[in-house]
């Protein structure tokens, strides 16, 4: 099969598309033929060797986590799935910037089906981390949360979620994706490129930070006592969080097939909308990668696997 691969830690020249053999479904695992995985953050800092402590990888490495395609085998001692069934999931040791992956069906759904493989692929981990993110929050009616970000594919879905808990929705994003913010239920969209989120927003129920950085260490200030700041992206300052009487921690997303068959079941609803910013086929891995270095695609990136 085909598959990228890269065989040292290293930046995106390392990665190669290469053939592979297909894995076997061993007992308790199934094997997806993948139709479209897509690009996560975590991706290049892992295989860069900047997480090596937290997540060491073994070489040669295939890198990429969702995906979503059709259950091609099935190993001994797994009930829940036919071969052909439309499936999407999220792979924590990466294997899905291939043809075919093997995982534990614990961290696979049935597809929604009002969405293809593109859009399915495109929110298999971000749907679970912002869900997961609502669920530790607890945000409800009379209450306000702010989102970072929210023009990006953790914060867009982290917006549509929290508008149904019936909490006041501030996010920050850029001029260009504030429409879209707002359509997706955000009482008021903040331009963080002009204006400082602190300079108008103040006693804050909830922080959700996908950002980090300065914008996390500003975002204490903007919290009522007793709030919470939830950091996705680095762990919050503790010191920070007692200054201000205020709770902080570092959401790790737990991908699990019971979370992305809620989710289903909500997309089908029309709650939650994916934001594909960019497709671009299996081969260009690298040089999409190489891109990001330089400028910013709003939206998420998929990579077309099988057409």
């Amino acid at each position: 099969m085909k598959a990228i691969q890269l065989k040292q830690y290293g930046g995106p020249e390392q990665l190669v598309l290469t053939e592979v053999p297909k894995p076997q479904a061993k007992p308790g695992q199934v094997v997806v033929r993948i139709f479209a995985t897509s690009f996560n953050p975590v991706d290049p800092k892992r295989t860069s060797g900047d997480m090596r402590q937290v997540f060491p990888i073994e070489f040669p490495f295939i890198p990429g986590g969702d995906f979503s395609g059709v259950i091609d085998s099935i190993g001994e001692g797994v009930g829940d799935f036919e071969v052909g069934d439309e499936v999407y999931g999220y792979s924590m040791p990466g294997g899905a910037y291939a043809e075919f992956v093997a995982v534990d069906p614990g961290v696979v759904a049935r597809k929604p089906v009002s969405l293809n493989h593109v859009e399915a692929a495109s929110l298999a981990l971000v749907a679970q981390t912002a869900s997961q993110a609502l669920s530790e929050a607890k945000p409800s009616a009379g209450q306000t949360i702010l989102i970072h970000g929210a023009g990006g594919a953790v914060g867009g879905v982290a917006v549509q979620l929290a508008h149904q808990t019936g909490a006041r929705v501030i996010a920050t994003a850029s001029a260009e994706s504030q429409a879209r913010v707002r359509q997706y239920g955000a009482d008021q969209v903040i331009d963080y490129k002009s204006t400082p989120f602190e300079s108008i927003v103040k006693d804050v129920d909830v922080v959700l930070d996908t950002i980090g950085g300065d914008v996390q260490q500003r975002s204490f200030s903007v919290l009522k006592p007793g709030g919470l700041l939830l950091a996705m992206t680095q762990p919050p300052s503790q010191e920070k969080a007692a200054e201000h009487h205020v709770r902080a921690m570092m959401l790790f997303t737990k991908p699990a097939a019971a979370n992305l068959q809620t989710l289903a079941a909500q997309i089908d609803a029309g709650k939650i909308k994916p934001f594909v910013g960019k497709t671009a086929p299996l081969s260009s891995v690298a040089k999409v990668w190489a891109d990001l270095r330089k400028q910013h695609v709003e939206g998420k990136i998929v990579f077309i696997v099988k057409e």
